[in-house]
Protein backbone atom coordinates (compact mmCIF):
# COMPACT_ATOMS: atom_id res chain seq x y z
CA UNK A 1 0.00 0.00 0.00
CA UNK A 2 2.83 2.40 0.88
CA UNK A 3 4.54 1.76 -2.47
CA UNK A 4 1.26 2.30 -4.26
CA UNK A 5 0.75 5.62 -2.47
CA UNK A 6 4.27 6.76 -3.31
CA UNK A 7 3.79 5.82 -6.96
CA UNK A 8 0.51 7.74 -7.04
CA UNK A 9 2.20 10.81 -5.55
CA UNK A 10 4.96 10.76 -8.16
CA UNK A 11 2.43 10.21 -10.94
CA UNK A 12 0.36 13.17 -9.72
CA UNK A 13 3.44 15.38 -9.74
CA UNK A 14 4.33 14.31 -13.28
CA UNK A 15 0.81 14.92 -14.54
CA UNK A 16 0.55 18.31 -12.84
CA UNK A 17 4.03 19.37 -13.93
CA UNK A 18 5.17 19.87 -10.32
CA UNK A 19 8.42 18.40 -8.98
CA UNK A 20 8.03 15.24 -6.92
CA UNK A 21 10.00 16.83 -4.10
CA UNK A 22 9.40 20.57 -4.06
CA UNK A 23 11.48 23.09 -2.15
CA UNK A 24 10.14 24.46 1.10
CA UNK A 25 10.45 27.79 2.89
CA UNK A 26 10.03 28.18 6.65
CA UNK A 27 10.25 30.98 9.20
CA UNK A 28 12.08 30.13 12.40
CA UNK A 29 13.34 31.86 15.54
CA UNK A 30 15.82 31.04 18.27
CA UNK A 31 17.33 32.80 21.28
CA UNK A 32 20.49 34.67 20.27
CA UNK A 33 22.71 35.23 23.28
CA UNK A 34 24.58 38.14 21.72
CA UNK A 35 21.31 39.99 21.09
CA UNK A 36 19.65 38.98 24.35
CA UNK A 37 16.44 38.22 22.47
CA UNK A 38 14.83 35.86 20.01
CA UNK A 39 16.12 36.25 16.48
CA UNK A 40 14.05 35.39 13.41
CA UNK A 41 15.24 34.00 10.12
CA UNK A 42 13.72 32.49 6.99
CA UNK A 43 15.23 29.37 5.45
CA UNK A 44 14.93 27.90 1.95
CA UNK A 45 15.35 24.12 1.73
CA UNK A 46 15.72 22.61 -1.76
CA UNK A 47 13.75 19.55 -2.80
CA UNK A 48 16.88 17.43 -2.40
CA UNK A 49 17.23 18.37 1.26
CA UNK A 50 16.88 15.61 3.84
CA UNK A 51 17.48 16.10 7.54
CA UNK A 52 19.27 12.74 7.62
CA UNK A 53 20.91 13.22 4.23
CA UNK A 54 24.26 14.61 3.14
CA UNK A 55 25.16 18.13 4.24
CA UNK A 56 24.33 20.64 1.50
CA UNK A 57 26.05 23.94 0.69
CA UNK A 58 24.61 26.90 2.57
CA UNK A 59 24.29 30.54 1.51
CA UNK A 60 23.53 33.32 3.99
CA UNK A 61 21.73 36.28 2.40
CA UNK A 62 21.44 39.65 4.17
CA UNK A 63 18.59 42.04 3.30
CA UNK A 64 18.65 45.83 2.89
CA UNK A 65 18.11 48.67 5.33
CA UNK A 66 14.75 48.51 7.11
CA UNK A 67 13.84 45.58 4.88
CA UNK A 68 12.77 42.08 5.72
CA UNK A 69 14.29 38.64 5.32
CA UNK A 70 11.29 37.65 3.21
CA UNK A 71 12.04 40.40 0.66
CA UNK A 72 14.29 37.85 -1.05
CA UNK A 73 11.18 35.73 -1.61
CA UNK A 74 8.36 38.20 -2.11
CA UNK A 75 10.27 40.74 -4.21
CA UNK A 76 13.36 38.86 -5.32
CA UNK A 77 11.47 35.69 -6.38
CA UNK A 78 14.26 33.64 -4.82
CA UNK A 79 12.39 30.36 -4.40
CA UNK A 80 11.33 30.06 -8.04
CA UNK A 81 14.73 31.25 -9.25
CA UNK A 82 16.70 28.76 -7.16
CA UNK A 83 14.28 25.92 -7.94
CA UNK A 84 14.75 26.52 -11.67
CA UNK A 85 18.55 26.76 -11.45
CA UNK A 86 18.74 23.51 -9.48
CA UNK A 87 16.35 21.74 -11.85
CA UNK A 88 18.49 22.78 -14.82
CA UNK A 89 21.60 21.66 -12.88
CA UNK A 90 23.11 25.13 -13.18
CA UNK A 91 23.76 25.17 -9.42
CA UNK A 92 23.90 22.36 -6.86
CA UNK A 93 21.09 22.01 -4.30
CA UNK A 94 21.71 24.72 -1.71
CA UNK A 95 20.17 25.77 1.60
CA UNK A 96 19.65 29.54 1.88
CA UNK A 97 19.35 31.32 5.23
CA UNK A 98 17.90 34.85 5.37
CA UNK A 99 18.16 36.48 8.83
CA UNK A 100 16.27 39.56 9.97
CA UNK A 101 18.70 42.48 10.12
CA UNK A 102 16.47 45.48 10.82
CA UNK A 103 18.57 48.63 10.43
CA UNK A 104 21.67 47.32 12.23
CA UNK A 105 23.93 47.24 9.15
CA UNK A 106 25.15 43.86 10.46
CA UNK A 107 27.74 45.38 12.79
CA UNK A 108 28.11 45.51 16.58
CA UNK A 109 26.75 48.99 17.20
CA UNK A 110 23.05 49.35 18.11
CA UNK A 111 23.17 45.71 19.16
CA UNK A 112 25.72 42.96 18.66
CA UNK A 113 24.46 41.83 15.28
CA UNK A 114 27.84 40.83 13.87
CA UNK A 115 28.67 38.77 16.95
CA UNK A 116 25.22 37.19 16.83
CA UNK A 117 25.72 36.17 13.21
CA UNK A 118 28.93 34.26 13.87
CA UNK A 119 28.43 33.06 17.45
CA UNK A 120 24.69 32.35 17.40
CA UNK A 121 23.24 32.03 13.88
CA UNK A 122 25.92 29.87 12.26
CA UNK A 123 25.93 27.31 15.11
CA UNK A 124 22.11 27.33 15.16
CA UNK A 125 21.90 26.49 11.46
CA UNK A 126 24.77 24.01 11.44
CA UNK A 127 23.36 22.18 14.46
CA UNK A 128 19.74 21.94 13.35
CA UNK A 129 20.10 21.53 9.58
CA UNK A 130 22.13 19.26 7.33
CA UNK A 131 24.33 22.04 5.93
CA UNK A 132 28.03 22.34 5.25
CA UNK A 133 30.23 23.12 8.23
CA UNK A 134 33.33 23.68 6.13
CA UNK A 135 34.54 26.70 4.23
CA UNK A 136 34.09 25.00 0.85
CA UNK A 137 30.33 24.81 1.33
CA UNK A 138 29.52 28.12 3.03
CA UNK A 139 28.83 31.44 1.25
CA UNK A 140 27.71 34.95 2.16
CA UNK A 141 25.73 37.56 0.21
CA UNK A 142 23.63 40.64 0.57
CA UNK A 143 21.77 43.50 -1.05
CA UNK A 144 22.36 47.22 -0.34
CA UNK A 145 22.89 47.39 3.47
CA UNK A 146 23.22 43.62 3.33
CA UNK A 147 25.97 44.03 0.74
CA UNK A 148 27.85 46.19 3.24
CA UNK A 149 27.52 43.44 5.85
CA UNK A 150 28.35 40.61 3.45
CA UNK A 151 31.52 42.30 2.23
CA UNK A 152 32.59 43.06 5.79
CA UNK A 153 32.07 39.43 6.82
CA UNK A 154 33.88 38.15 3.73
CA UNK A 155 36.92 40.33 4.37
CA UNK A 156 37.11 39.90 8.14
CA UNK A 157 36.34 36.15 8.22
CA UNK A 158 37.53 34.81 4.84
CA UNK A 159 38.41 31.48 6.42
CA UNK A 160 34.69 30.81 6.89
CA UNK A 161 33.36 31.47 3.36
CA UNK A 162 34.31 30.28 -0.11
CA UNK A 163 32.43 32.99 -2.05
CA UNK A 164 30.35 36.14 -1.80
CA UNK A 165 27.72 38.03 -3.79
CA UNK A 166 27.01 41.76 -3.47
CA UNK A 167 23.95 43.31 -5.13
CA UNK A 168 24.04 47.12 -5.17
CA UNK A 169 26.22 47.09 -2.04
CA UNK A 170 26.13 50.25 0.09
CA UNK A 171 29.91 50.23 0.50
CA UNK A 172 30.74 53.87 -0.22
CA UNK A 173 34.55 53.95 -0.05
CA UNK A 174 34.66 57.57 1.10
CA UNK A 175 31.40 58.44 2.87
CA UNK A 176 27.70 57.71 2.26
CA UNK A 177 25.89 60.35 0.22
CA UNK A 178 23.55 62.72 2.05
CA UNK A 179 20.48 60.68 1.12
CA UNK A 180 21.90 57.37 2.40
CA UNK A 181 20.13 55.68 5.31
CA UNK A 182 23.58 55.03 6.80
CA UNK A 183 23.56 58.64 7.99
CA UNK A 184 20.21 58.35 9.78
CA UNK A 185 19.96 54.94 11.46
CA UNK A 186 22.06 55.58 14.55
CA UNK A 187 24.65 52.96 13.66
CA UNK A 188 27.56 55.08 12.48
CA UNK A 189 27.32 57.61 15.27
CA UNK A 190 24.65 57.71 17.93
CA UNK A 191 23.17 61.20 17.66
CA UNK A 192 24.59 62.14 14.30
CA UNK A 193 26.64 60.48 11.60
CA UNK A 194 30.30 60.11 12.58
CA UNK A 195 32.67 59.62 9.62
CA UNK A 196 35.27 58.09 11.94
CA UNK A 197 32.92 55.22 12.85
CA UNK A 198 31.97 54.70 9.21
CA UNK A 199 35.59 54.39 8.13
CA UNK A 200 36.44 52.03 11.00
CA UNK A 201 33.71 49.60 9.94
CA UNK A 202 33.76 49.95 6.16
CA UNK A 203 35.71 47.62 3.89
CA UNK A 204 38.82 49.76 3.12
CA UNK A 205 39.79 49.43 6.79
CA UNK A 206 39.69 45.62 6.46
CA UNK A 207 41.54 45.47 3.15
CA UNK A 208 45.16 45.07 4.27
CA UNK A 209 44.29 42.37 6.80
CA UNK A 210 42.31 40.44 4.19
CA UNK A 211 45.12 40.68 1.65
CA UNK A 212 47.66 39.47 4.22
CA UNK A 213 45.81 36.18 4.68
CA UNK A 214 46.01 33.07 2.47
CA UNK A 215 42.25 32.96 1.77
CA UNK A 216 40.68 34.55 -1.29
CA UNK A 217 36.96 34.73 -2.01
CA UNK A 218 35.60 35.08 -5.53
CA UNK A 219 33.17 37.99 -5.25
CA UNK A 220 30.22 38.73 -7.54
CA UNK A 221 29.43 42.47 -7.62
CA UNK A 222 26.49 44.03 -9.44
CA UNK A 223 24.35 47.16 -9.64
CA UNK A 224 21.89 49.09 -11.76
CA UNK A 225 23.38 51.84 -13.93
CA UNK A 226 20.94 54.46 -12.59
CA UNK A 227 22.21 53.80 -9.06
CA UNK A 228 25.03 56.20 -9.78
CA UNK A 229 27.05 56.37 -6.55
CA UNK A 230 26.63 52.69 -5.75
CA UNK A 231 27.53 51.47 -9.23
CA UNK A 232 30.64 53.68 -9.13
CA UNK A 233 31.73 52.20 -5.79
CA UNK A 234 30.85 48.69 -6.97
CA UNK A 235 33.08 49.19 -10.01
CA UNK A 236 35.86 50.59 -7.81
CA UNK A 237 35.74 47.54 -5.54
CA UNK A 238 35.84 45.24 -8.57
CA UNK A 239 38.87 47.05 -9.93
CA UNK A 240 40.73 46.86 -6.62
CA UNK A 241 39.99 43.14 -6.33
CA UNK A 242 41.12 42.32 -9.85
CA UNK A 243 44.30 44.41 -9.56
CA UNK A 244 45.11 42.50 -6.36
CA UNK A 245 44.63 39.17 -8.16
CA UNK A 246 41.38 38.38 -6.32
CA UNK A 247 38.71 36.61 -8.45
CA UNK A 248 35.70 38.84 -9.04
CA UNK A 249 32.87 39.44 -11.50
CA UNK A 250 31.09 42.73 -12.24
CA UNK A 251 27.63 43.22 -13.78
CA UNK A 252 26.05 46.63 -14.42
CA UNK A 253 22.55 46.47 -15.91
CA UNK A 254 19.78 48.94 -16.67
CA UNK A 255 17.88 50.15 -13.61
CA UNK A 256 18.12 51.71 -10.18
CA UNK A 257 18.21 50.65 -6.55
CA UNK A 258 15.24 48.30 -6.86
CA UNK A 259 14.21 44.68 -6.56
CA UNK A 260 13.54 44.62 -10.31
CA UNK A 261 17.29 44.97 -10.76
CA UNK A 262 18.23 42.55 -7.98
CA UNK A 263 15.84 39.81 -9.03
CA UNK A 264 17.21 40.07 -12.57
CA UNK A 265 20.77 39.77 -11.28
CA UNK A 266 20.08 36.93 -8.87
CA UNK A 267 20.50 33.97 -11.28
CA UNK A 268 23.94 35.11 -12.46
CA UNK A 269 24.94 35.96 -8.89
CA UNK A 270 23.96 32.51 -7.64
CA UNK A 271 25.68 30.65 -10.47
CA UNK A 272 28.92 32.56 -9.95
CA UNK A 273 28.90 32.26 -6.17
CA UNK A 274 27.91 28.59 -6.01
CA UNK A 275 30.85 27.91 -8.32
CA UNK A 276 33.11 27.96 -5.26
CA UNK A 277 31.45 24.90 -3.70
CA UNK A 278 33.73 21.92 -3.25
CA UNK A 279 32.66 18.37 -2.40
CA UNK A 280 33.40 17.50 1.25
CA UNK A 281 35.78 14.77 0.14
CA UNK A 282 37.92 17.44 -1.56
CA UNK A 283 38.00 19.79 1.42
CA UNK A 284 41.42 20.58 2.81
CA UNK A 285 41.72 20.46 6.60
CA UNK A 286 42.60 24.17 6.59
CA UNK A 287 39.16 24.89 5.15
CA UNK A 288 37.42 23.60 8.27
CA UNK A 289 35.74 26.12 10.49
CA UNK A 290 37.81 26.62 13.69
Amino acid sequence: MRRLFRFALVLLCVVSGAPAFASTVASRSFHAEALGRDWHYTIYLPGAYRADGPRLPVLYLLHGNNGDANDWLTQGHLQNTVDALIERKEIPPVVIVMPQGGTDWYVDRKEKMETAFFDDLLPEIETHYAVATQRGGRMIGGVSMGGFGALRYALTQPELFCGALLLSPAIYASEPPRASAARRVGVFGERQFDPRVWHELNYPAQWDRYMSQPYRLPIFIASGDDDLTIQADASLLYTHLRLAGNPAALRIIDGGHTWDVWSTLLPAALKYTLGCVRPPALEHPSDHRP
